[in-house]
């Protein structure tokens, strides 16, 4: 944009208007001619670049004002086209700001030396006496994060890992901070060191201090009433409110913080929401969820988490200070009032109640409850993957992921079952058995890493992972042969059940999200080492592409597990030996489904009805269930369940219909 100095004229017109300049020659113009109409008491201590200001912006309420500058100090700005910049009580100094931007009722917004905002803070997350630093920065991902903070035993790896951050940050290196455009901030006291993106919306906020809004059309940032920030990174979509106090940060896509949330050293990513309770170093994968007060998460690591009131866990045993840390695995959820002494590790999708110290790692036996009983943690393995709540829990997810940035930084899969969780329930099998042989099948009780588990408990366990591997194996396999023509040969069945790659085998991990074979992992490590990398861009686009080729490497490790589970060999494999796992499928999902609906039906039992109709009888009572919480034939979920298993049966009639004509 081309600049001109004022006219005589113009700086008259300004000074008659209130405004005064300590050098009138570094205040320039876009503007063909500027209008002094929509100045007033404006003092420029320094350089001002202004633009043309001649339309009105509308305000809540109906109300109208003109675009131009009224009652502020300026130093060293640039003012895009048609902003309103009004009472501003101290000053606005070293800030470029976007076109059409409301700045209004702010007391102090500046800019001191070269300020990184934000990009580079080191985050001591799972260790408040550090060991596990991440630095963030705009274009963290939580896969990235996740090597950052759990392989420190390649330490070749974070060095270079953050080399690329610290390169990033000093691309980010600047004197003048950035205002985009379309950019709302009103009623706020405090803003220093901190970039805001386009269509931000900043009201209320009490401080600001260096960090980063990410903020643009498609998916704004709202950071509201009584916010106090230091160190931080918000990313696009996110909304911040409400009296929350963060500091060292880091704030994913589309996460959610209000009703006087606090959260220091700790990172959150994408879906994330946080209210009323509070958390420190802690890693908090996709959809890590708290509402409630006296919820404390601390030193641990989440995912597709939800918090119940008053949970709470310890890391320091009042010994050597906060060293300790743990992990709930994706999916994972605590009740009420639930207490956890770190060290500890909880298996994916476990629902853990009451208090327990004794230090348990429940790793290989997912779907489990941990139920305390006279300070005792007895393990019910297997048994959430019977509960209606673990499925509608993984058929929200993907309906609540809020991320409308076509620009998405972490990698997100939602599957229940994956070769990550069965690879888990196949050795909660081995293990579950061993412990029959080492005890005895007719022992009451089962001791397991400071647990107990019930010889009940054990056998359900033994039957509910057996059906759900063979769910996911039998998933796997129609889905590779929903192609397959009629009357198939051996020989082509073979051949559509080669894998298209062999990466894919051995050992799965989850890495905040993204569900990935360990050694495609490793490679990519060995690349970093390496020097492979040469911007945080190209290493987020690599771990995208292990993302989207899920499903081959997934076919690759399935396929490895059929001579195994089955006994029965890829390579040699018959049209009868499909056909007999198909209806082993059948059996296993419809078993399922069936589970899942006598689950569902107790929502709706005499029980669950207390408290309805209150002074009525009990027609009175059935009556105002229903007209609250309908009947349960027609509930969306029940029906889901029904079409499911109508669904899967007819999926798997018709391909055992294709291949009985090859038996």
């Amino acid at each position: 944009m081309e600049y001109r100095n004022l006219t005589s004229a113009e700086i008259k017109a300004l000074e008659q208007a209130g405004c005064r300049a300590r050098d009138w020659s570094e205040v320039l113009t876009s503007a063909k001619e500027l209008d002094a109409s929509r100045y007033q008491c404006v003092n420029f201590l320094g350089p001002a670049r202004l633009g043309t200001f001649n339309k009105d912006v509308s305000l809540p309420g109906g109300i109208e004002k003109p675009t131009g500058i009224r009652f502020a100090t300026l130093n060293n700005v640039i003012v895009g086209d048609n902003c309103l910049i009004e009472s501003v009580s101290n000053y606005i100094s070293n800030y470029e700001i976007g076109e059409e931007t409301l700045i209004e009722n702010v007391d102090l917004m500046y800019v001191e030396g070269e300020c990184t905002f934000g990009n580079g803070v080191e985050v001591s997350v799972m260790n408040e006496t550090g060991g596990r630093e991440v630095r963030i920065y705009e274009r963290l991902s939580a896969q990235v994060a996740y090597i950052l903070t759990m392989y420190r035993h390649r330490p070749a790896v974070i060095s270079s890992l953050n080399q690329l951050a610290d390169k990033y940050a000093a691309m980010r290196k600047s004197s003048t901070g950035k205002i985009g455009s379309h950019v709302t901030i009103r009623n706020t006291r405090y803003i220093n060191g901190v970039c805001i993106g386009d269509h931000a919306v900043v009201s209320g906020v009490s401080r600001l201090r260096n960090g980063t809004v990410i903020s643009n059309a498609a998916a704004p940032v709202c950071i509201g009433h009584g916010v106090i920030a230091d160190d931080f990174i918000i990313c696009s979509g996110s909304s911040v409110e409400d009296n929350t106090t963060i500091g060292k940060c880091f704030i994913g896509q589309s996460c959610h913080f209000g009703h006087g949330y606090s959260a220091t050293d700790s990172l959150f990513f994408s879906n994330c929401q946080g209210e009323n309770g509070e958390a420190c170093a802690i890693f908090a994968g996709p959809f890590t969820v708290t509402h409630h007060k006296s919820t404390l998460l601390i030193s641990g690591m989440f995912s597709f988490m939800n918090a119940g009131s008053g949970s709470n866990q310890s890391n320091h045993l009042y010994k050597l200070g906060p060293i300790h840390q743990g992990i709930l695995e994706r999916g994972a959820k605590t009740a009420s009032d639930s207490y956890i002494l770190w060290p500890s590790r909880v298996g994916a999708f476990s629902l853990v109640m009451g208090r327990h110290v004794t230090h348990s790692d429940t790793t290989n036996l997912p779907f489990s409850y941990l139920i305390e009983q006279q300070n005792t943690t007895y393990l019910a393995p297997a048994v959430n993957l019977r509960s209606v709540g673990t499925i509608r829990d993984a058929q929200k997810w993907p309906k609540r992921d809020g991320r409308r940035d076509p620009d998405r930084l972490d990698n997100i899969n939602y599957n229940l079952l994956s070769p990550f969780t069965v690879q888990k329930m196949i050795k909660g099998i081995k293990l579950l058995k061993n412990l029959q042989y080492s005890s005895g099948e007719l022992s009451d009780v089962y001791a397991y890493h400071s647990t107990k588990i019930k010889n009940s408990s054990l056998q359900n366990g033994l039957r509910l992972y057996r059906t759900a591997i063979i769910k996911f194996l039998g998933n796997s396999l129609i889905k590779r042969l929903e192609n397959l023509p009629s009357g198939a040969s051996d020989e082509q069945i073979r051949a559509a059940m080669a894998p298209d790659t062999p990466r894919g085998t051995g050992y799965w991990v989850d890495m905040s999200g993204m569900i990935a074979p360990k050694a495609v992992i490793e490679e990519v490590m060995d690349r970093i080492e390496e020097g492979a990398f040469s911007s945080v861009d190209e290493l987020n686009a690599e771990f995208a592409k292990i993302h989207a080729n899920y499903y081959t490497y997934e076919w690759t490790w399935a396929r490895g597990e059929y001579k195994e589970f089955f006994g029965i060999d890829p390579e040699s494999i018959t049209a009868a030996e499909v056909v007999s796992i198909v209806e082993m499928w059948k059996e296993a999902v419809i078993g399922l489904d069936k589970i899942l609906y006598e689950d569902a039906h107790k929502e709706f039992n005499l029980a669950s009805m207390t408290g309805f109709g209150a002074d009525g009888s009990k027609e009175e009572k059935e009556q105002d269930f229903e007209q609250v919480r309908g009947d349960f034939e027609s509930n969306p979920f029940v029906t889901a369940v029904l079409d499911h298993i109508k669904a899967k049966e007819a999926l798997g009639n018709e391909l055992i219909s294709r291949l009985k004509s090859s038996c």
